[in-house]
């Protein structure tokens, strides 16, 4: 516990929680309004410009915005979720912060762990607060579309929202996961983050050629955990063939268990060197 808290005490502090939920956010807002915007839009004509501008209205009506705007959060806020654990990670080496760590008598499995707990909890209330912004956002949107908001106040969707606020929280920390074992591995921020973001849009690029086998890695199976019938995939292929919703949910505990065994078993025996 005194890890734990003293890892959020560190991450409320740092640049890069900061700057991974401010371009999260910014990108969202700037997306959802541009499609707001636009939705009326007579630049071209016939059927193509029909189906567009039905497309981008769909992103801002309720009650199926929440679920469009949670799947923007846990599809983009994947990457951003991966790329923060990789800079959190690699830091641990590279500043030698885990070093003096272990100087002070600390496990090394023990401290990692921590400081993935406390990864976990900021991106909690990231995710939290990325989709509250979202919605209004989403609001926004719907009068610059000149749609109806009458859908704002579902009451079936909004009691399911804390069930899948949860699970998208969970698809996040997984894809964070991956990100944290990969800097580890490499001992480096900036080859954790490059690695990670090769290998997500990598996997994205594969699902063209190999659907059956891309619906099983962790940022595919991350979107289909999460898919309904009013929110599609994002990113990672999930579009392109994704497994039932709970199969889905199932192996992204696989993944984000067996990342942290992965880091636990490599931090254990790794030599500690700067």
């Amino acid at each position: 516990m005194r890890l734990f808290a003293s890892g959020i005490r560190k991450l409320s502090r740092r640049p890069a929680t900061f700057v991974t939920f401010g371009l999260l956010v910014g990108l969202l807002v700037l997306i959802v309004l541009a499609v707001g915007a636009t939705a009326n839009s007579t630049m071209g004509n016939g059927a193509n410009q029909a189906t567009r501008a039905a497309a981008a209205k769909e992103l801002v009506t309720f009650p199926g915005a929440y679920d469009r705007m949670l799947a923007f959060i846990t599809g983009l806020g994947g990457l951003f979720a991966m790329i923060y654990g990789a800079a959190i990670a690699g830091s641990e080496w590279s500043w030698g912060t885990l070093k003096s760590a272990v100087a002070r008598g600390e496990s090394r499995v023990r401290y990692l762990l921590a400081s993935f707990a406390s990864i976990s909890f900021m991106i909690a209330i990231g995710v939290v607060v990325a989709f509250g912004i979202a919605i209004v956002a989403a609001i926004v949107g719907a009068h610059l579309a000149g749609l109806s908001t009458s859908g704002l106040g579902d009451t079936a969707t909004l009691s399911g929202l804390p069930a899948r606020l949860l699970k998208g929280w969970f698809a996040v920390v997984e894809e964070a996961a991956l990100g944290f074992t990969i800097a580890t591995l490499a001992r480096s921020q900036l080859a954790g983050i490059g690695a990670g973001i090769a290998f997500y849009f990598g996997e994205s690029f594969a699902s063209i050629f190999l659907p059956d086998i891309v619906k099983f890695m962790p940022f595919s199976v991350a979107n289909a955990a999460l898919a309904t019938g009013s929110s599609g995939g994002f990113g990672g292929g999930a579009a392109a063939a994704s497994l039932p919703a709970d199969q889905a949910l199932v192996l992204v505990g696989v993944w984000l268990v067996g990342s942290l065994v992965v880091t636990s078993i490599f931090a254990d025996r790794a030599e500690i060197t700067g």
